[in-house]
C-alpha cells in the first residue's frame, strides 16, 4: 500500500512541477516534454509520467503529438477568449460567496501585494509573471474549497501561457493596481464591489492582449539565446525568420 501512495505522489509531483512551471514562467508555450527525461528526474516509470501526462491534458496543459511526444499547450486566439470569460465567471462568483476577509486573509494578502511593489522596483518580469496570477489563487485559497483552488490554478497557468503568446507588453503596474483595488473591497466588507473589480481587471488584462499575433517559430532558441521578442504580430518579419532559419 505504501509502494502505491509513494508512486501516485511521484506522479502528482510531476504534474504539480509542470504547473508550477508555467505558473512562474519558467516553462512555455509549446515546451517539449520529454517522458524519457521525467521519468530519470522523478525516479519513475515512463508508464507513470505518460498517467500524470493524459491528466494534465484533460486539464487542458499539455497535448501529445503524434510520433513526437508531449508539449505544453499553444492557447490560440479563440481558446484565450474562453479561458478569460471562464475566469471571470468562477472569480466573480467565488468573491461574491464570500462573507468576511479574516485577519490572516488580510495579512496574506498585504504581504503578496508588497512582494508585488518590490518585484515592480527591481523590474523582475519573471518574478512578476508569477505573482501576478498567484494573487488570484491566494484569493481561492481564503475560500478553502479545493475544486476551485484546483480550477483557478490551471486556468491561471493557461492565461500565463496565454501572455506570453499574445502580450505585447507587460503592464505589471496596471495589474497592480487592479489587485490594490479588489483587495480595498475585500477589506471593506464589500465583495459585491470586489467581484465587479475582479471582472474589470481580467477585462483590462485580456485588452491588452494581441490576439492577432502569430507564434514566433524560433520563440524557444530565442529565449534560450536571450534575444529580444520579434514583432509575432509581423508575417512578413516571421517569414524573413524562416527563411533564415532554414539557410535560405
Amino acid at each position: 500500500m505504501q509502494d502505491l501512495h509513494t508512486r501516485q505522489d511521484r506522479q502528482i509531483n510531476i504534474e504539480e512541477a509542470i504547473i508550477s512551471g508555467i505558473l512562474s514562467a519558467r516553462i512555455r508555450p509549446g515546451t517539449r516534454l520529454s517522458e524519457n527525461q521525467l521519468a530519470g528526474l522523478f525516479s519513475v516509470s515512463r508508464t507513470r509520467v505518460r498517467e500524470a501526462m493524459m491528466r494534465l491534458e484533460t486539464r487542458g496543459i499539455v497535448h501529445v503529438s503524434a510520433r513526437r511526444g508531449w508539449f505544453v499547450v499553444e492557447p490560440s486566439a479563440e481558446e484565450a477568449m474562453t479561458i478569460y470569460e471562464a475566469r471571470r465567471i468562477i472569480e466573480s462568483g467565488l468573491l461574491r460567496s464570500m462573507r468576511v476577509l479574516s485577519e490572516e486573509g488580510r495579512k496574506v494578502l498585504l504581504a503578496h501585494l508588497e512582494e508585488e511593489r518590490v518585484a515592480i522596483a527591481a523590474a523582475d518580469r519573471q518574478r512578476l509573471t508569477c505573482l501576478m496570477g498567484d494573487f488570484h489563487i491566494r484569493i481561492a485559497e481564503l475560500c478553502g474549497n479545493a475544486v476551485l483552488i484546483e480550477l483557478l490554478r490551471d486556468l491561471t497557468a493557461r492565461t500565463i501561457l496565454i501572455s506570453m503568446l499574445y502580450q505585447s507588453e507587460f503592464h505589471a503596474l496596471q495589474s497592480h493596481e487592479g489587485h490594490c483595488r479588489i483587495f480595498d473591497a475585500m477589506a471593506a466588507g464589500d465583495f459585491v464591489k470586489a467581484a465587479e473589480l475582479s471582472i474589470e481587471h481580467l477585462d483590462e488584462v485580456e485588452t491588452g492582449l494581441d490576439l492577432t499575433r502569430r507564434p514566433d517559430p524560433l520563440a524557444g532558441l530565442r529565449h534560450s539565446l536571450a534575444l529580444p521578442e520579434m514583432n509575432a504580430g509581423d508575417p512578413d518579419k516571421i517569414h524573413t525568420q524562416q527563411k533564415s532559419s532554414k539557410g535560405e
